[in-house]
């Protein structure tokens, strides 16, 4: 069996930096370790680090009974309601947002404090938009598909901002910035979509073209790893989503001689080798 590993497989710098802040508290010995959400969207690195006594903050009404300790914020950044509510608590904040993340963050509240209404072009419960969201002082609509965008109306001369979700489908942002740009509207448009993701969709489009199954490895719950199953799955009819090498019970047809293995930027180097060795050996 024939395997096509993509290069571009696993942590991104963003998720790598904010992986690296919690396990440097544990290595320091610091107690009282907090992350507020899941640091990132992999179950397996999150036991792990709960195992080690890393705990999980899920709402500001859990933060009210926090009197003291570390918290990291993770990689998919907060709102800037969470953000306050965090300093006025007056514990060691550790800002893992993602830089991409942060950038966004600042257009947003600049653009929006000099009049303009923000388009964010993602899927509108991530917590990555909703912290994107909170950062406007003004209108701020979030559109999840080159579909809502064909729908959306707003008046010609009205001063647009559109900015995306950094994980987000690149071509269904490109397909969205045309329906905007037929239109006519008056936008001014910031591809924040990180170097990384479309590095990592172009990648994957391409070997799942070139092979006869494809095997994407992700969590469940990553936004950016659904994506690219979502890109493969329309290459390459063999495609299979799994969390973990547990997840790999598959049967596929004879004909199968090329193998693709990709994963989204949530993903541990270790699985991606576990995989990536079994299907050599066994499939």
């Amino acid at each position: 069996m024939e395997v096509l590993l993509a290069e571009h497989a696993g942590f991104c710098f963003g998720v790598t930096k904010a992986v690296d802040k919690v396990y440097e508290q544990i290595d320091n010995g610091k107690g009282n370790v907090f992350t507020y959400g899941p640091i990132i969207h992999n179950e397996s690195v999150v036991n792990d680090l709960e195992n080690k006594g890393v705990k999980v903050i899920e709402s500001e009404k859990e933060l009210e009974n926090i009197r003291e300790g570390t918290i990291i914020i993770r990689s998919h950044g907060v709102t800037r309601q969470v953000y306050e509510a965090l300093e006025q608590k007056g514990l060691e904040i550790i800002d893992a947002t993602c830089p991409f993340v942060k950038r966004i963050h600042n257009i947003v509240a600049k653009e929006s404090a000099n009049g303009k209404i923000i388009i964010v072009i993602g899927s509108s419960k991530h917590p990555e938009v909703e912290g994107i969201v909170s950062y406007a002082s003004g209108p701020v609509y979030v559109l999840e598909s080159p579909e809502e965008a064909r729908d959306f109306t707003v008046d010609a001369e009205t001063e647009l901002c559109m900015v995306a979700q950094t994980t987000f489908n690149y071509n269904k942002f490109k397909e969205t910035i045309e329906i905007f740009k037929e239109k006519g509207y008056n936008v001014n448009i910031v591809n924040t979509i990180c170097s990384a993701t479309e590095e990592r969709q172009t990648e994957a489009e391409e070997i799942a073209a070139k092979v006869d199954a494809m095997i994407v490895i992700g969590g469940m719950h990553s936004s950016n790893t659904r994506k690219l199953y979502e890109i493969c799955s329309k290459k390459c009819a063999n495609t299979y989503f799994i969390q973990t090498l547990e997840d790999l019970q598959i049967d596929l047809p004879k004909e199968v001689k090329i193998v693709g293995i990709t994963a989204g930027a949530s993903t541990p180097k270790k699985i991606i080798e576990e995989v990536q060795n079994y299907v050599r050996r066994k499939l």
